[in-house]
């Protein structure tokens, strides 16, 4: 095996993540000028044109890619995801109402905690019983919920909905981890929202999607920075955007676009996970943490089955120019993100050590 040498950094970080090279050179031009004006990205005013335009782009970028019907709206907003959690039942629960939640991971659990200190919460589904190795299926959602709300993709264990639930009530998806790495039909949804630093751009900007005529039932009365109607009418300027998030996530959806759009973030998604799957499965050192129907195609977690050659492993991936595979702090192990643009070369370049390891050391 010819290991590669650390002037290629195979970039494993869940979050925040790698993105398209030629994403990376476009931004460092426009840190020093955007545009030819003389200014940087970072210091042009939000309500310049120029901005107007990038802001534009990238919200009609979000529904092309998409596929989202022409009444929906876009806003990208701080905060992250986590705040998120708090505005969803802010928005669409009811005064006196409910809402109904599934609990698969650590990012879910914190929404279900957001969702109790608005009104009544319900979980009608949770994988706790088993530390969150699997996606609970045969639940029946209340029909008299405001809204269920599930996480699509759990990155810190490792799973992932490969069927996107049907709800008889407004269905709301945190998918800051998985979206764009594959098609969904949005007209599903009331609200789909997600942290851009996975697929989609650096961190500081949370994009939100959502129908309005959804909004603005629950009788309660919120501060306009909590707002989700209030930020779709503001077209995302009711205060001042996350700039240059929102500039390197309008750059990457450009790039998703050119190079086949959500379906071929999908088909390359899906050839990355076999071959790292494949490799967990064949090699009897290595041995996955989830249910393997619900293994996740972007964050493939996995233990040692010896942990003590953990120590002689980490030597060998390092080497190889490997970064950011050791899994979350909560959970130990290792985790691999194969977000949009982590190349199959990459993954190659993991099972060709975790093969190596296997010869020497099984």
């Amino acid at each position: 095996m010819t290991v590669a040498t650390k002037t290629k950094v195979h970039n494993y970080s869940a979050g925040p993540c790698i993105l398209p090279r030629e994403v990376f050179e476009k931004a460092a031009q426009a840190v020093l000028d955007f545009e030819g004006s003389g200014l940087s990205i970072l210091e042009i005013s939000h309500r310049s044109k120029p901005f107007e335009a990038v802001m534009a782009k990238a919200q009609s970028l979000v529904k092309e890619l998409l596929g989202a019907p022409d009444n929906y709206q876009v806003v990208f907003l701080g905060g992250g995801a986590s705040l998120g959690f708090h505005m969803v039942p802010l928005n669409y629960m009811k005064l006196g109402g409910k809402s109904a939640y599934a609990n698969t991971g650590e990012w879910a659990t914190r929404a279900v905690k957001e969702s109790k200190l608005v009104g009544d919460t319900i979980v009608v589904a949770s994988s706790e019983d088993k530390n969150f190795s699997y996606i609970p299926k045969g639940y029946a959602i209340p029909s008299d919920a405001d809204y269920f709300h599930f996480t699509s993709n759990n990155t810190i264990f490792g799973t992932q909905y490969r069927q996107l639930p049907k709800s008889p009530v407004p269905l709301i998806c945190d998918m800051s981890s998985d979206i764009f790495s594959r098609p969904v039909n949005v007209a599903d949804f009331a609200l789909i929202y997600g942290g851009a630093q996975k697929n989609m751009g650096p961190a500081g900007a949370t994009m939100y999607l959502f129908d309005p005529e959804r909004l603005g039932h629950t009788g309660r009365k919120l501060s306009p920075m909590l707002d989700l109607k209030n930020h779709g009418a503001k077209e995302s300027m009711y205060n001042t955007p996350p700039v240059f998030a929102v500039y390197v996530s309008m750059l990457t959806m450009e790039w998703m676009k050119s190079v086949g759009g959500v379906v071929e973030m999908e088909k390359r998604n899906a050839a990355k996970a076999k071959l790292l799957y494949d490799a967990i499965d064949r090699l009897p050192l290595f041995k996955g943490t989830t249910a393997a129907e619900d293994r996740s195609v972007m964050n493939a977690t996995f233990v040692m089955s010896d942990a003590a050659l953990e120590p002689a492993f980490d030597v060998m991936w390092k080497e190889a120019g490997i970064s950011g595979i050791r899994g979350h702090r909560s959970v130990g192990g290792y985790r691999a993100s194969m977000y949009n643009a982590l190349p199959i070369e990459s993954v190659q370049a993991l099972v060709d050590v975790m093969e190596e390891f296997a010869k020497k050391h099984g």
